[in-house]
Formats: structure tokens, C-alpha cells, sequence
């Protein structure tokens, strides 16, 4: 990277992703709301909309090999380290936003900044950090990627304090080249915050890794200029891991792009529900399928993201495909228009499933507002011409013999950004909520989120969750047997134990009997495993888990009391 001194005048901030609450957000604050969320926590979290100075942007690592066929290689370290420091509770800024931002700047997407051009960038996406690194691939004996190793740097810029930070290091083969990202993500994320806790092992521990060619080629065409080498990038990355998410997402965009709306839904549907991108792979799903005429399947697809992060584009697609079966939408609508009253296409189509309803007075009261906010809209001067003609209560035809026959409007647009900052912001009304909770309750609550974290794969999100708890309530046996579970899962089974012991000194239960059981089990301590099976079937005598480990360690000859 290189650091030449320029001078100029910081442009204002194009997108402002965080700090400030965006449209977005306030709607979406405003769906929470109609949705049922308390009113006292929607106005506590708006008084409360920024990400506190966690804002971060990873931008390509430079390439000091001297073989410009590994560049793909600092391409990647913006995919890694964004998904492990989200995971870490900080708000990274995407590729597309990157890319917005160097456009705005005049600048070619391979551009490597200077020091004072990676403050404007920053300055234009609003970030607090700027992860910038380099690294260096030694090839090995044979010249092959197998024995190669790869060093790697990397440094924090604070934005606001105009500091960069000493370099943080990390090496390893290049085959591991994954691990050391993860590696490097941590690191990171301890300069960023000095109080951040997840420990390393759970960061190396967290899925996402794939074999090194795959990887190569979702990198190569996730950053593809040319729609073809995309598309055969990514068919090359999802042929070699079937079941890679990221992959699977981008492939179907990428086929839903070139209108190929079969293939795309079949790749989408892959993703699954339990995977961070399942709302973004979804919110395609939804198109491919309106697109090919299943409007059953587009209007699941939309639900499910909708009851999970209920933006009004979303909600409006999901009333969109309920339309195009023959149903009625009007409560769908009403709540896309209630959250953003100023977009004109939701008044237009309250406006069209009112007059299917035969609700003409609110009909045309829809479209005059429509018509205010844009008074050339001519479809929407035909409705409010046509409502002038009919009688009060007239029912939309959709086969009347003039041919009116109106169709409501799908947005096709997934901004990445508002649901990344929606689901951000949602996790700290969780957070601010829970921070008004009695200590044991919060406890619990913590241990219950951390539980579900852990049984998507989420391991760093779920060790932040069960220490929350454990700082609530340091005797909680649950969280602890919690953290028993993320140690077992991360691959440390001394601290695994000591972590199932406490628990079950604090109180008996089956979560931590259970780790104990199968750490015995791994270390062929018979006896001690089948002693641990034991107490959990008489804590609980139908526990499926403590059943089903009880045959395994019967069928390799040992009793269990």
C-alpha cells in the first residue's frame, strides 16, 4: 500500500451507512412497530441508531509475491474478514458499496489507494476503520500452491483519530489460507476493540472454510467484470462444493441477472435457512419465482424474510405475489405504505388492492396521494380516472371489458446495506432490551441466544452471547454449560471440561453431563462416559441426545448403569 502525501477537501459523505440513521432504518423501525414491536423499545432504540463507531472497511490486500496471478488472493480478504468481523458485532462495508464509493471517486475498481485517497473513500462510506493489508506467497518445492506458504500483514487506520495502528502478522501454507484470514480477523478485531473477548480458537473454529480451488473461484468471480466469467466462475466454485452458501447466493444472482429465472431459484433455494445470507438468497428466490409465474413460491420465499426483517420492499413484494394469486393484499400494502408513506408505488398499489376489495373511497384517496407524490405517474392517473367512473363499492375486474386492468408494482432491488443495517440495528434493540432485564433473566435470555447461534454453526456470535450471560450472572449453570458446548464445538476440550465441571457443580444438568460424556468418549475413558450418561438419563430419561449416545457406547461393549 502506498502512503504518498496528498492534500485536498474531504467530500462529504455520499452513504452515510451507519452513524446516522438511514431511511432504511427508520422504516424499518417503523415496521417493527406495526408489527407489534413495544412502542417504548422502537423509541428508545431511534433515540440510539448509530453503530457506536464501529463502522469498518476492508479493502483488498496488495499483492507483494510478484506473481499477478495470485492477486485473486487480496481480493479475498475483504470477503473473509467482513463476514468474521460482522460476526464480531461490527458493521462492514460490502463490496458494492466499495465499488459505489470508487465510482463516486472517479477511481478503476482495481484502483489501490494512497493513504489520504483510502481516508476520502472512508470519508465517503462513513467508516470508522479501514483495514489495509499486504502479504507475500512463498512457493514451495515444486513450485506448487500445495507447499507454498503465505505471510500476511495488516493494519487499522481509525478514521476519526487519523492513526494507523502498529501491524498485525499472521502466516501460514497456503492451502490454510482461510485459517489464516481467520486469524488475521481476530487480530484485527482486538485493535479495533481492546475489550473484544472471543478467543482465537473460535474464530479458527468457525465454519465457512472450503477447499483452496474452490475458494479461488468464487473470489475470481464474485469480482468477474464479464457476466460469463462470473457465471463460470461461480458454477466452477458450487461444482466442487455443492453446498458452499456464498457461492450458491452469488451463482443464483448472477443466473437471475441473465434471466435464466429456473436456474436461479433452484441454486437460491440451496442457501440454507439457518445461513446468514438465507434473506438475501431468499429476496432473489422471491423474484426468480415471481418471474416464472409461482406466485406461491415467491410469496414463502418473501414471507420468510419479511417476518424476520420486515423492510416495506420486502413487505411490498410479499403482498405483490399474494396479489398475482387472486388473494387479498391490502393488509400487506397498508403496512408497506404505513412504513414509507412517501413512496408512491406502495400508495399505488393500497390503491389497487383497495379497489379489488371494492373499498373505492380509500381507493381513490390511495391514489390521489400517489399522484401528489408524482403527479406524472400516468398509470396512476388512469386508476383515479378509472374510480371516477365506477360506483361506490365497485369491485376491480380484472376482465372488464375496457380493459383496465391494472397490475401491482414489485420492487426488484436488494439493498444490501439497509438489511445489513437493519439486522444490525435489531441486534442492538435485543441488546438494549435485554440491558433493562433482571440479571438472571438476562442470563437466560443471553444463554438461549447464545444456544441458537451455536446450532446455526455461529460460533463467535454465540461465545459473545454465553460471556453476556456469564457477565449477568457468573453461577448460571446453563451458561456456562452453554460455553461447555461452544469450547466442545471450537475443538478445546481442556477448556470444554473445565467448563462442563463448573456447570455441574452450580447445578446438575444434561447440556454439560453430555460434553463430559463425549470428551470421555473421544478419550476412550469407558467408564467415565458411561457414568456421564447415567446421570443425564435420570436428570431426563427421554433426552434423545443422552439415548442415542447411550447405544454408542453399548454397542462398543460397555454398560451403562
Amino acid at each position: 500500500m502506498r502512503w504518498a502525501i496528498e492534500t485536498h477537501r474531504m467530500r462529504p459523505p455520499i452513504i452515510a451507512v451507519m452513524r446516522f440513521p438511514t431511511k432504511s432504518f427508520a422504516l424499518f423501525l417503523a415496521l417493527v412497530a406495526i408489527f407489534a414491536c413495544g412502542p417504548a423499545a422502537v423509541a428508545q432504540t431511534a433515540g440510539n441508531g448509530d453503530a457506536g463507531g464501529r463502522v469498518v472497511l476492508v479493502l483488498p490486500f496488495d499483492n507483494h509475491s510478484g506473481n499477478a496471478s495470485l492477486n485473486w488472493i487480496g481480493d479475498s480478504f475483504p470477503d473473509t474478514l467482513n463476514k468474521r468481523l460482522t460476526s464480531a458485532g461490527f458493521l462492514t462495508i460490502s463490496h458494492d458499496d466499495r465499488q459505489f464509493a470508487y465510482d463516486h471517486l472517479g477511481l478503476p475498481t482495481d484502483f489501490r489507494p494512497t493513504r489520504a485517497t483510502t481516508i476520502r473513500i472512508a470519508q465517503q462510506l462513513d467508516a470508522n476503520y479501514v483495514v489495509i493489508g499486504s502479504y507475500n506467497v512463498v512457493p514451495g518445492s515444486g513450485g506448487g500452491m500445495s507447499n507454498s506458504k503465505i505471510a500476511i500483514q495488516a493494519r487499522v487506520l481509525s478514521i476519526d483519530a487519523l492513526r494507523l495502528s502498529p501491524a498485525v502478522e499472521d502466516s501460514a501454507e497456503l492451502m490454510r489460507l482461510f485459517d489464516a484470514e481467520n486469524a488475521v480477523a481476530w487480530k484485527v478485531a482486538g485493535v479495533i476493540d481492546p475489550h473484544f473477548s472471543v478467543s482465537e480458537q473460535t474464530f479458527l473454529a468457525a465454519p465457512g472454510g472450503v477447499p483452496l480451488p474452490a475458494f479461488e473461484d468464487y473470489i475470481r468471480g464474485i469480482n468477474a467484470t464479464a457476466g460469463a466469467e462470473r457465471l463460470k466462475r461461480l458454477q466452477n466454485a458450487v461444482s466442487q462444493v455443492p453446498n458452499y452458501p456464498a457461492a450458491l447466493l452469488e451463482l443464483g444472482k448472477e443466473q437471475y441477472a441473465q434471466r435464466d429465472f429456473d436456474g436461479a431459484a433452484a441454486t437460491l433455494a440451496k442457501v440454507p435457512k439457518t445461513d446468514r445470507l438465507a434473506l438475501e438468497a431468499n429476496f432473489y428466490l422471491g423474484l426468480a419465482y415471481f418471474n416464472s409465474a409461482n406466485y406461491a413460491g415467491a410469496q414463502a420465499a418473501f414471507a420468510f424474510v419479511a417476518t424476520r426483517l420486515p423492510l416495506p420492499e420486502v413487505v411490498n413484494d410479499e403482498g405483490v405475489a399474494v396479489s398475482r394469486q387472486g388473494k387479498d393484499s391490502v393488509e400487506l400494502f397498508q403496512k408497506a405504505s404505513d412504513a414509507d408513506p412517501s413512496d408512491e408505488d406502495y400508495r399505488y398499489n393500497l390503491a389497487i388492492a383497495m379497489f379489488r376489495r371494492g373499498d373505492t373511497a380509500g381507493a381513490a384517496r390511495e391514489a390521489d396521494a400517489a399522484l401528489k407524490l408524482k403527479p406524472a405517474d400516468n398509470e396512476a392517473v388512469e386508476l383515479r380516472a378509472e374510480l371516477k367512473k365506477v360506483a361506490a363499492g365497485t369491485k376491480l375486474n380484472a376482465d372488464t371489458e375496457n380493459g383496465f386492468s391494472p397490475l401491482e408494482r414489485i420492487r426488484r432491488n436488494y439493498s444490501e446495506t439497509g438489511f445489513r443495517q437493519a439486522a444490525f440495528q435489531l441486534d442492538q434493540m435485543r441488546a438494549m432490551r435485554l440491558a433493562m432485564l433482571p440479571a438472571e433473566q438476562r442470563a437466560t435470555e443471553y444463554t438461549q441466544l447464545g444456544r441458537e447461534y451455536l446450532s446455526e454453526g455461529l460460533l463467535p456470535e454465540a461465545e459473545t452471547q454465553f460471556q453476556d450471560a456469564l457477565q449477568a450472572s457468573p453461577n448460571s449453570a446453563d451458561a456456562h454449560a452453554g460455553m461447555a458446548q461452544l469450547r466442545e464445538a471450537s475443538g478445546d476440550p481442556a477448556k470444554a471440561r473445565d467448563e462442563a465441571k463448573t456447570s455441574i457443580i452450580m447445578k446438575p444438568n444434561v447440556a454439560a453431563l453430555l460434553v463430559l460424556a463425549r470428551l470421555d468418549l473421544a478419550d476412550k475413558r469407558m467408564a467415565a462416559c458411561a457414568q456421564d450418561i447415567s446421570q443425564a438419563l435420570r436428570l431426563d430419561p427421554k433426552n434423545a441426545d443422552a439415548i442415542a449416545l447411550k447405544l454408542v457406547v453399548q454397542q462398543r461393549g460397555q454398560t451403562v448403569p
